[in-house]
């Protein structure tokens, strides 16, 4: 969507707070012995405190009201009894929602207690690669040229990124025009951002698989080439010069 007028502002503000705070909360209470299932349960209260209401079951029936990915999972992750959280996991926790007819979108990896398993690194990288890329978006910026940075920094870190996962515009439904912000550059895409528009962007940031493929439960993604992936999404309100993160409390690049 573009935002035109105040109340479209505070409007986006208000859904952004509830997932940002909600992907917050999420990641703190998270912890080793604990299900997915638990987790998104968690997750779906806060959600119906603001009066929020999970983007993903509105919009596709998932079976679930966050996306929980845990280790080899990329996304789209079911939460699951079964599936029992263990020290050392790398998770990516997605909240997305609606609220009084605006949507938005925000998302994060992290690991389980302690990094014993080395992950925080692959972390590290696409938090910086997302905030360097949010930095450089502003009216008029060619959405390839943020995919082309994107591809560039994961590169300066030995990774590679997931080419058919990609940030999108937002606002009046989960996925609106422009349908696709890649990480990588698209000869194929002449847009360019355009000020006042809101965009969730995101990194698919990766150890060794540049397509994500979907299991046999319809939803889970992993890597073509197996290996881990991290992801990290920002929603904002395109402008001039600095961009608005209408999500920024999540505290993800705390």
């Amino acid at each position: 969507m573009s935002i035109s007028k105040e109340e479209e502002l505070i409007g986006m503000q208000k859904a952004s707070e509830a997932v940002a705070f909600t992907l917050m909360e999420m990641r703190n209470y998270a912890q080793a012995g604990m299900s997915t299932k638990q987790l998104d349960n968690y997750g779906a209260a806060i959600l119906s405190d603001f009066g929020a209401k999970s983007a993903p079951f509105l919009t596709y029936q998932f079976p679930g009201c966050t996306c929980i990915s845990v280790n080899n999972e990329f996304c789209h992750g079911i939460p699951s009894d079964k599936r029992i959280l263990k020290e050392g996991d790398l998770v990516n926790i997605d909240v997305s929602a609606e609220l009084n007819g605006f949507w938005s979108d925000n998302g994060g990896s992290f690991v389980i207690g302690e990094d014993i398993n080395q992950h925080q690194k692959l972390i590290n990288a696409s938090k910086q690669i997302l905030h360097k890329a949010i930095f450089n978006i502003k009216g008029g910026v060619r959405i390839s040229d943020i995919g082309h940075l994107m591809e560039t920094e994961a590169k300066k870190y030995g990774y590679k990124v997931i080419k058919n996962l990609t940030g999108h515009g937002i606002g009046r439904s989960l996925h609106e025009e422009p349908g696709e912000i890649a990480n990588y550059r698209d000869r194929f895409n002449p847009a360019r951002f355009k000020k006042n528009s809101v965009v969730a962007i995101e990194t698919f940031i990766s150890t060794s698989s540049t397509f994500a493929e979907t299991l046999n439960d319809g939803w889970t993604m992993v890597g073509n080439k197996g290996g881990f992936m991290a992801q990290h999404e920002h929603t904002i309100v395109v402008t001039d010069g600095k961009p608005l993160i209408l999500t920024e409390m999540n505290g993800i690049w705390n």
